[in-house]
């Protein structure tokens, strides 16, 4: 793979799919549908979705593309694959929140290894360099000429007072049983994918996830994570959270600076 091809043409078609969606989201109405598990779908995710779907199919003809929005990508497998989720955090962007992002990320023997994360509604975007190392681009954001670069790189965490972001739309008691473990100064929500790239820049110190996600949701996010020096792994058994599984569903999780000293399930 050519990284910097890749990262090229990841970032513009994150930013014309934001464009896309900022299109349909500052609209005055816009119909929300129900997909066959009960999530909400909405014109912005279909036509972010098309956009980025063709554009990396057009640039890497050869590479698997598993995408959110089309089922029949999430029974195909290989070593090496690009994954979309083109608008995380529906329920987000229908309750005008602004906390949605558009994810992509490519996929290396079960790890995220390059990702973009763009937050629209937010003007923040986030993604991995040629070299893997992460950066929030800053300033206008246009699509073929990019901005100035600041790196990010996770905190070194106080474990007497740890700064924890939590999800937004899907927090539960046993979420909060396990934040009690640990010693938190101050606790922040956040939605979509954003919460990662918390972790990444040292706004926060932890995020853990009891609750279900998709590798679409993800991926962008821990390959921003891991290029800023974080980790993610398996809530239960505290080993590396890999992708490429059957069905492309994650266990719970925990995103974390090397620093914290985790806890036990």
């Amino acid at each position: 793979m050519d990284h910097e091809k890749l990262m090229g043409v990841m970032r513009r078609l994150a930013i014309e799919a934001g464009e896309k969606i900022m299109e349909i989201y500052d609209a005055d109405d816009f119909e929300v549908r129900s997909k066959s598990d009960d999530s909400p779908v909405t014109a912005a995710d279909e036509a972010a979705d098309a956009l980025i779907s063709a554009g990396l199919k057009k640039a890497f003809p050869d590479v698997l593309v598993v995408t959110e929005e089309q089922a029949d990508s999430h029974s195909e497998q290989a070593a090496e694959f690009l994954i979309v989720d083109p608008l995380d955090g529906t329920k987000e962007f229908v309750n005008r929140r602004g906390d949605f992002t558009v994810n992509i990320a490519y996929v290396v023997d079960g790890t995220p290894i390059r990702g973009v994360v763009y937050a629209p509604a937010r003007g923040r975007m986030f993604y991995t360099m040629e070299d893997g190392s992460s950066v929030e681009e800053q300033g206008d954001l246009h699509p073929d000429m990019p901005g100035h670069c600041a790196p990010v790189r996770v905190s070194h965490p106080n474990n007497a007072a740890l700064m924890v972001v939590a999800s937004k739309s899907h927090r539960d008691q046993a979420t909060d049983d396990y934040i009690n473990k640990y010693g938190v100064k101050d606790m922040k929500s956040a939605g979509s994918s954003l919460k990662f790239c918390l972790v990444a820049t040292g706004e926060a110190d932890l995020y853990p996830r009891l609750g279900r996600t998709m590798e679409w949701d993800t991926a962008a996010g821990h390959a921003v994570l891991k290029g800023a020096g974080g980790e993610v792994v398996r809530f239960d058994t505290h080993e590396p959270l890999t992708y490429g599984k059957a069905g492309y569903e994650n266990p719970f999780f925990i995103a974390y600076a090397p620093g914290v000293e985790l806890q036990s399930a």
